[in-house]
């Protein structure tokens, strides 16, 4: 008589990348149509706050209040800080405390663990006990944006400086088969693009219309930037000049460098980790901050699945 095979346990990897996690949703929805049920799940930054509400059993209410995001709901939640961050965050988690349950991480319904990373000593850190809010916190604490958080006794900021798709934190849990989803795979080359410009005479696509609010939550940030610049030019052209491009933004030279990191460090990982599948939405038109677009990322987050189809047929 032939031993029955235990079933091999499924993780997914949920990366790093600000505003287009929400891509993540997605990817988890068009899995569930495909009868497709990770047994583990962990995240990096955005990938664990969207982790964690699928861990606790919250995506349903999560998803719907992504959807109702406006821009205005995303500036009300920057409580601005003049150290560690230009946001502290508090309203932000003030609110996920008060709307959805914080729960040890040990009771989620699945197992879950989140990847932050250690300031003074520059070392991944696995957050796999206590409170789900104050770890997802840690992990979501982007260097210059998000301030750190002193957490079980270190100073943590974002994970996605030392593992922005955590492969190895799924493989250390445990899991047999990893579905890794990169949120930054179609990133570089792309950065500090403008917005095309538009025929006049035509009427706007739905892809400009999308694309006009990607700086729209910056602009404050350019205009004080326009300012220091013409007190202090430094070794920028004369700001304006027709024959020389923009000065890009703050926010916009912050971004683009996170990317950057991101996108290499995560081919750095994989490489010595490779997961068994890797789900990439196409996400490229997605500004930093722009959590107003939920629906967008979503989308792309289930076609990238969709493009994957076969291979997860093979796989599972």
């Amino acid at each position: 008589m032939t031993a029955q095979t235990s079933k091999p346990k499924v993780a997914l990897a949920l990366g790093a990348g600000a505003a287009r996690g929400w891509a993540h949703v997605g990817v988890i929805r068009a899995l569930q149509a495909r009868g497709i049920k990770p047994d583990i799940v962990c995240g990096t930054s955005i990938g664990a706050l969207v982790g964690a509400a699928y861990a606790s059993a919250e995506l349903d209410r999560f998803e719907a209040w992504i959807k109702r995001l406006t821009l205005m709901d995303v500036v009300t939640f920057m409580d601005v800080s003049l150290t560690g961050g230009l946001i502290k965050g508090e309203k932000l988690m003030a609110f996920f405390e008060k709307t959805f349950a914080d729960r040890p991480i040990e009771d989620l319904k699945l197992p879950f663990a989140a990847v932050a990373c250690d300031l003074r000593r520059g070392s991944e850190v696995w957050l796999q006990t206590g409170s789900t809010a104050d770890a997802v916190r840690a992990s979501i604490a982007l260097p210059g944006i998000l301030t750190p958080v002193y957490y079980q006794g270190k100073t943590l900021v974002d994970g996605g400086l030392v593992n922005p798709v955590p492969v190895s934190l799924a493989r250390a849990m445990g899991a047999d088969i990893v579905l890794a989803v990169d949120l930054n795979a179609d990133l570089l080359g792309r950065h500090l693009e403008p917005t095309p410009a538009m025929d006049v005479e035509q009427e706007p696509t739905e892809r400009a219309i999308e694309a006009r609010p990607s700086h729209a939550e910056s602009g404050w940030l350019e205009q004080l930037q326009q300012r220091v610049h013409k007190r202090w030019p430094l070794a920028w052209p004369e700001w304006g000049a027709s024959d020389t491009p923009p000065v890009p933004s703050l926010f916009d030279v912050v971004a683009s460098s996170i990317n950057i990191m991101q996108v290499r460090i995560t081919r750095s990982r994989m490489a010595g980790d490779p997961a068994d599948l890797v789900i990439a939405p196409r996400l490229a038109d997605l500004g930093l901050m722009d959590f107003h677009r939920g629906e967008h990322a979503i989308e792309q987050g289930q076609l990238a699945v969709e493009r994957a189809a076969d291979a997860l047929d093979e796989l599972l």
